[in-house]
């Protein structure tokens, strides 16, 4: 009997248990059919998420301390360039920005205060990127102080100011001193030795020759940067490429008068240029050159003189015109098509302004733009611009106007578009501010450097 009576109560607890499953299952199964939160799920969907919502995955850059001497007291020594470089400590303020532009005194000229430092328009020095890229970095989203955790790494050294205060007056020694200091500094960082610099980037603001003495004409020409061992593993943006594809310099665009501050002044200035009347067929600015038996600019002055549909704004005997940021902008609003022969190198700040203004850019070399800027312009260059070999126009067999007048309205439609498409990825936003959507040119070069070192 007392056998059973245990079975009994044994049976007897295994249906209460069980019934206390089933109850807590037919609970939890209610709640989660209502909707009702639970916390175990709750954590576990939340993971997720926030692991997607990591923007910056493979984004992230690394920036290096450096010392002062490789930034900021170049900046702070801009009044003893002793006229190398005039007006430095104003074209370096500003956040290297320079000196905003003002309405023109003559009202006819006006622009409803378009081309103002208000709407993001500064007198900026062509060479003036070294600061213009390090204060983006300096909010750039995707800054992090782990050096492991980044894709890249920027060093903030000051190369295109190091090469203007030491190169007029001094001995190639002094000329090189800053970029031997720095190659020794950072081959020493634990950051260098992971990948031996190759994850390093920095910004030389000028041309790529101004930074390899040893392979130009001029033995005193410039510094031997680009020539160090340590500079030959980093990747280093400048203004022009001196070997486009194969070597370590990538050009990035030169800085133009626009800094935008918003989104919005980006899509008011889109929409200005889309709009904007051109009664100036082409224009040309530039001085003429009379002495280089190299350049076409003789051939292209002459032309344009020759046209009552070109304008051109002088820079010979002293003429101011070329380096009034206003009256450039102005012009370029005003002009179908820009002429662009190369200067004292291939590339032009000039071409830069020009398609910023929605000017279709003409070009009479392909080592102006084609070879060079291929993370910010397009691969088929006939979607932004035109091309004329400089060749028949130096023999005179090849009227400008005449080549220009043969491509159809609808084409040269389609290239202004493309151009207005551009503008955002052809400028540098003020540093001093964060554009939400839009992705400006030192976004895209950031973008580009990763992927080569990646």
């Amino acid at each position: 009997m007392e056998k059973s009576g245990a079975v009994r109560r044994a049976r007897f607890l295994l249906l209460v248990a069980a019934a206390f499953w089933v109850c807590i299952l037919y609970f939890r199964l209610s709640v989660i059919i209502t909707g009702v939160a639970i916390a175990p799920t709750e954590r576990a969907a939340s993971f997720a998420p926030a692991y997607e919502r990591d923007r910056c995955r493979g984004r992230y850059v690394y920036m290096h301390d450096l010392p002062p001497r490789f930034n900021a007291d170049m900046l702070g020594g801009c009044s003893q360039t002793n006229g190398r470089w005039p007006d430095m400590c104003e074209q370096v303020s500003n956040a290297g920005l320079g000196k905003p532009l003002q309405e023109p005194e003559d009202e006819s000229d006006g622009d409803d205060g378009a081309l103002t430092g208000a709407r993001g328009w500064y007198a900026t020095h062509q060479f003036a990127l070294d600061a213009i890229f390090h204060g983006r970095m300096l909010r750039y989203e995707c800054l992090t102080n782990d050096s492991s955790a980044a894709a890249a790494v920027f060093v903030p050294f000051y190369a295109g100011f190091d090469f203007a205060r030491h190169h007029w007056g001094y001995d190639n020694a002094t000329r090189d001193a800053a970029s031997h200091d720095l190659a020794s500094w950072l081959v020493g960082r634990p950051e260098w030795r992971r990948a031996g610099g190759r994850d390093h980037f920095l910004v030389a603001g000028r041309t790529a020759w101004d930074f390899r003495r040893d392979t130009c004409l001029s033995p005193n020409w410039g510094t031997n940067l680009l020539l160090l061992a340590a500079a030959r593993n980093m990747t280093v943006l400048v203004v022009e490429s001196s070997a486009p594809g194969i070597g370590n310099d990538m050009a990035v665009p030169y800085p133009t008068y626009f800094h935008p501050r918003t989104d919005a002044d980006v899509l008011d200035w889109q929409r200005r240029i889309k709009n904007s009347d051109r009664p100036w067929f082409m224009s040309f600015v530039g001085a003429p050159r009379p002495g280089d038996p190299r350049s076409i600019r003789p051939q292209i002055t002459a032309q344009c003189s020759a046209s009552s549909t070109c304008r051109q704004l002088g820079c010979a005997n002293g003429a101011s015109q070329c380096h009034a940021p206003g009256d450039i902008m102005r012009l370029f609003q005003s002009s179908t098509f820009c002429l662009q022969p190369p200067g004292d190198s291939y590339t032009r700040r000039s071409a830069f302004d020009a398609m910023v203004a929605g000017c279709v850019p003409v070009f009479f070399h392909p080592a102006s733009a084609y070879l060079q800027y291929r993370w910010h312009l397009p691969g088929d260059h006939t979607r932004y611009s035109v091309f004329i070999p400089e060749d028949g126009v130096r023999a005179g067999n090849v009227g400008i106007e005449e080549t220009l007048r043969r491509i159809p309205p609808a084409a040269v439609l389609r290239m202004r578009e493309e151009l207005v498409r551009l503008v955002p990825r052809l400028v540098y936003a003020d540093p001093r501010y964060t554009l939400e959507t839009v992705k400006d040119a030192f976004d895209v070069a950031v973008e580009g450097v990763i992927e080569k070192v990646a």
